[in-house]
């Protein structure tokens, strides 16, 4: 195969002219963090912790098309949520504290998927756990010699653990490098589900035309998927309106997975890269119009990529209820007073990409021909 560093596949913009920091701007009304190092340009929502904007630099719209899902309707902080003021918008379900809030990357921690009892929905408790509705703060960062960090933080003081991220770009380098811990603050040992969800919108996503290729060896939808439906290379069906949800076991000889999303009319190519060892799962979830609750209300065109600990967004009960499929289990453990830690690669091709390593401390790629 031809294996080439992601770098060559971008056209750089001049390095004179080029921005490179980190600095607090606002992202759709929003307080964020924005890194640039050049050529990327990358917006993390305070509130959340999302990371909402992840594209190029270039000057031509093009290009510089931003793949993740900013939606339909209005956003709030959601830490700031008030049900009062913001049912009437944003539903009064579990979800609506995520929806509120909900762009682009979200982590979902502990939990993933609903809450496991009235109980936890009383507590304030919703969708995807406490980290994607929580506020977050800055601890450190800046730009020094040719990389530029942006380390922030989250107390979920409900369910007493703390998350911390460390987001990294080398200066005119097509991708950004996150490091993910989290700590469990209580002294005995839990089970949690560890999920980063990458949501992906329009008009970058757009049914019949979003192609996901994805080091995945099968694929469970309820069942083995039906013969002849690649775990691997998945086109968005074009039915309106319609909706699915995937399961997908990643390749457990890889050190490392990855997943590209491409647009034919677009020359841009969105990629992951993250460890085996603590992301054995994956799945493909693609709504196009058929959720009709508040906030989504039929208008929705969403794919969501999401990669970690469990093969269903079914809540964190239900997972240790099932825990195996494929021979795998479906959650994990974190002991009494531990911290644990992941990471991901984020990278941008102008090329499209057909597979990817993270070789040395860098993204190397192959391409189509």
């Amino acid at each position: 195969m031809g294996w080439r560093l992601v770098l060559s596949s971008l056209s750089l913009v001049s390095s004179a002219a080029a921005a490179f920091s980190l600095t607090e701007q606002t992202f759709q009304g929003r307080p964020a963090w924005v890194l640039e190092n050049g050529i990327l340009r990358v917006a993390v929502l305070k509130s959340g912790g999302h990371i909402a904007e992840v594209r190029q630099t270039t000057g031509e719209a093009h290009r510089d098309i931003n793949p993740m899902r900013v939606p339909h309707y209005p956003t709030i902080d959601p830490h700031t949520y008030d049900d009062a003021r913001d049912n009437s918008r944003y539903g009064d379900d579990p979800h609506r504290w995520l929806s509120s809030g909900y762009m682009g990357h979200l982590l979902c921690f502990p939990a993933y998927g609903p809450p496991s009892s009235p109980e936890e929905v009383a507590a304030g408790l919703g969708n995807h756990g406490e980290a994607p509705i929580v506020q977050w703060r800055k601890i450190g960062g800046g730009a020094h010699g040719d990389t530029i960090t942006l380390r922030y933080t989250a107390e979920l003081v409900k369910t007493q653990y703390r998350v911390e991220r460390t987001v990294t770009m080398q200066r005119m380098l097509p991708w950004v490098r996150v490091e993910e811990s989290i700590e469990n603050l209580l002294p005995f040992d839990r089970p949690v589900q560890w999920m980063q969800h990458a949501t992906f919108g329009p008009p970058f996503v757009e049914p019949g035309k979003s192609l996901l290729r994805i080091s995945a060896k099968r694929g469970h939808r309820n069942a083995e998927l039906p013969e002849g439906e690649s775990p691997s290379e998945r086109m968005m069906p074009a039915e309106t309106p319609a909706g699915s949800y995937t399961a997908l076991l990643m390749d457990s000889s890889r050190e490392y997975q990855f997943f590209t999303l491409t647009h034919p009319q677009y020359p841009v190519t969105i990629g992951y890269l993250f460890p085996t060892s603590t992301n054995p799962w994956a799945a493909d979830w693609q709504e196009n119009r058929r959720a009709q609750q508040k906030p989504w209300d039929g208008k929705v065109i969403a794919r969501g990529i999401e990669f970690g600990t469990s093969p269903y967004a079914e809540g964190l009960k239900s997972a240790v209820s099932r825990g195996t499929l494929f021979n795998t289990p479906t959650f994990r453990w974190i002991a009494a007073r531990q911290t644990l830690r992941t990471e991901f690669i984020v990278f941008m091709s102008e090329k499209h990409v057909r597979n990817a390593q993270w070789v040395n401390q860098q993204v190397v790629i192959d391409t189509d021909p």
